[in-house]
């Protein structure tokens, strides 16, 4: 009789609980901004996203993911030929070697408000060439006009994806050709609700 009366509470529980909504990313209003730094200086560039979205239950951010297109890298701090050398290096196998490697994903495996205005900590896996590895960043999110917006900044640590090239962590007396192993994605992703 007791199994009976908890039945019908139980399906009443299940319903109560939202189930979680996915919403695209729109990827020509998202943005991927890299930064790479080494001794004499920094680059800067773009890198398109090839897809994405955003998840959430109860209206928290609770999971997502999203694809990078690598043959899409460019340079904007450098102009011609010497932007060309740039990206076809790191289209290269010294860098992303995207002929076999051509797109790098980051799956949410949990986002942790931190607050009531937006924030969070995101825990998730990054893929970059065959190895996959876990990292954590904050993101705020915004939402206007129907449209969510994340917007996070990530510092990746090339080393750990066995991109050697110039790195002091692999090589000795590289001076000031040394490239650091950690440069900066700034992360724009737009959804529409």
């Amino acid at each position: 009789m007791k199994k009976l009366f908890f039945l019908p509470l139980f399906a009443v529980l299940a319903m109560a609980a939202t189930a979680p909504v996915s919403y695209n990313v729109d990827v020509t209003s998202s943005s991927v901004i890299w930064k790479g730094y080494k001794v004499t200086g920094e680059h800067t560039g773009t890198v398109k996203l090839k897809s994405g979205a955003l998840q959430f239950t109860d209206g928290k951010l609770t999971g997502g993911s999203f694809v990078v297109d690598m043959n899409s890298i460019t340079c904007t701090d450098l102009e011609g030929e010497w932007a060309g050398k740039l990206v076809g290096h790191l289209k290269s196998d010294d860098f992303f070697g995207v002929a076999n490697y051509p797109t790098s994903k980051f799956v949410i495996t949990r986002a942790i408000p931190q607050d009531t205005k937006g924030n969070y900590k995101v825990i998730g896996n990054l893929t970059i060439k065959d190895t996959t590895k876990e990292t954590k960043f904050f993101v705020n999110l915004t939402e206007s006009n129907g449209m969510v917006t994340a917007n996070g900044k990530l510092t990746v640590d090339r080393s750990e994806y066995n991109i050697r090239y110039g790195s002091g962590s692999f090589f000795d007396d590289l001076g000031d050709k040394t490239i650091y192993d950690e440069f900066d994605l700034e992360i724009t992703l737009v959804s529409k609700k």
